[in-house]
């Protein structure tokens, strides 16, 4: 009863969650007169959600007719790709773009604000500090950080920006001996410093005062809202959490077929798919055809366990892994994802197995009874009686040969030595079908 409520209220949310991201409005409309600006944020770490999140409404305002876009930013950075795919959304739109710095823009969010037509911060806020780190922490190699600075040093001059700033935001050993930056650090830049060497128009404390630079005091206010399928699409194609679903979807179902029913694991393991393909087509990362491989592969490998072959389990997990990096959206990001998944799953399931056994749908595949003597499983007579007779030797043992016990001839071995015909020996032991005998003495 409670694996049934359970997965009830699992399919329940499901279905509450895809309704309602479906519903969400995505903008919110405030009183205003003349133009019309549309206000975007650009919050939490950079990523394929975010910039999924951007084009969606960078579209919509070029559809509503807005006549300016103010992107909000505050961001401690994220992904290279992403960054560069948004830079090329601001590029290509016609309609005037800016980047309002309402906390910090490090790193991808610099690049970000660089790209847009003007760049007003707030008082106290930074810019900057814009190096290439992996997930580790280190930085990721000469031919990722030379891109990166062409980068960095292109969007700055898209507005007739020195570059020199922007290469010291990525090259610790720049030196710019009037903003006190040694060799050894990166460049990060206050308001009032941004504004003082071009790389922010205006300081502005609130909207109000950014729309009367821009002289927009008037405008009818778009205000752009992530949805709930927005937050959790950032959510679950964020680099760390996609390992983590992966492994959970694969240990979920691998232990399902070791426990009875469809119970927790199963529920667990398809509703972290469901999360992992759900997000990814809300990113626009996955369509369908990523969906279908995949659905098809896992059937495919449930008629293999049933109809055992080869082939429709090689052509189904090749199916499932396609349909992975097809919603992937990076080939190297999701290539390790899955090779964790891969490594947590044979790990969870040794131990799963080796503490509660099989209990399953494959119990029944699996032979489980040994062929054991104490089970009566004998491949020979094993002849238990002949222990402590006394025999005459046949034939010469070296060690092999026979014996003569009581008109039965019994192959036997000696325990070493020779021991020549028609010599009195005695079986001192018997193990499965091998018989050992050893030269009587003449008192026995």
């Amino acid at each position: 009863m409670l694996v049934k409520r359970t997965r009830l209220l699992i399919y329940s949310i499901c279905f509450i969650w895809g309704i309602y991201g479906l519903l969400s409005t995505q903008q919110v409309f405030s009183a205003g007169q003349g133009k019309t600006v549309t206000f975007i944020p650009v919050e939490h770490e950079v990523e394929r959600g975010l910039e999924a999140f951007l084009e969606r409404n960078i579209k919509k305002a070029e559809e509503d007719g807005t006549d300016h876009i103010v992107l909000e930013i505050y961001t401690p950075g994220g992904r290279v790709d992403a960054a560069i795919h948004i830079a090329k959304l601001m590029r290509e739109t016609d309609i005037p773009i800016t980047a309002y710095v309402v906390k910090n823009a490090f790193s991808a969010g610099a690049y970000i604000a660089l790209n847009a037509d003007d760049i007003v911060m707030k008082p106290s806020t930074t810019i900057g500090s814009a190096a290439v780190i992996d997930s580790q922490g280190n930085t990721a190699g000469q031919k990722a950080e030379s891109a990166w600075k062409a980068e960095m040093l292109a969007a700055a001059e898209l507005n007739d920006r020195d570059p020199l700033y922007a290469e010291a935001m990525v090259d610790p050993d720049v030196k710019i001996p009037e903003l006190e930056l040694k060799k050894g650090d990166l460049l990060t830049l206050t308001a009032s410093e941004a504004l003082k060497v071009g790389y922010a128009e205006k300081i502005a404390e609130d909207r109000q005062e950014l729309l009367a630079y821009l002289d927009l005091e008037d405008a009818k206010i778009l205000e752009s809202e992530p949805t709930f399928a927005d937050k959790i699409a950032r959510f679950v194609t964020n680099p760390v959490i996609v390992p983590i679903l992966l492994s959970l979807g694969s240990l979920g179902l691998v232990l399902e077929l070791y426990t009875p029913g469809f119970g927790i694991a199963g529920s667990i393991g398809a509703l972290s798919l469901f999360l992992f393909f759900y997000g990814h087509m809300i990113a626009g990362l996955a369509g369908w055809e990523a969906i279908i491989l995949f659905v098809i592969g896992f059937i495919l490998i449930i008629m293999e366990i049933f109809l055992p072959g080869g082939i429709m389990g090689i052509i189904g997990v090749v199916a499932m892994l396609t349909g992975l990096i097809l919603a992937g959206g990076s080939l190297s990001g999701i290539l390790i994802a899955i090779a964790i998944a891969i490594i947590v799953t044979i790990i969870g399931s040794y131990f799963f197995i080796r503490s509660f056994g099989y209990n399953g749908p494959l119990k029944r595949l699996v032979l489980f009874d040994s062929t054991s003597s104490e089970k009566g499983y004998l491949s020979h007579s094993e002849r238990i009686d002949l222990t402590g007779k006394m025999g005459i030797t046949a034939t010469p043992l070296r060690p092999a040969g026979s014996v003569k016990i009581d008109d039965e001839y019994i192959d036997v071995v000696s325990e070493g030595s020779f021991i020549g015909k028609d010599e009195k020996v005695k079986i001192v032991k018997v193990s499965g079908g091998r018989v050992v005998v050893r030269l009587a003495e003449n008192k026995e």
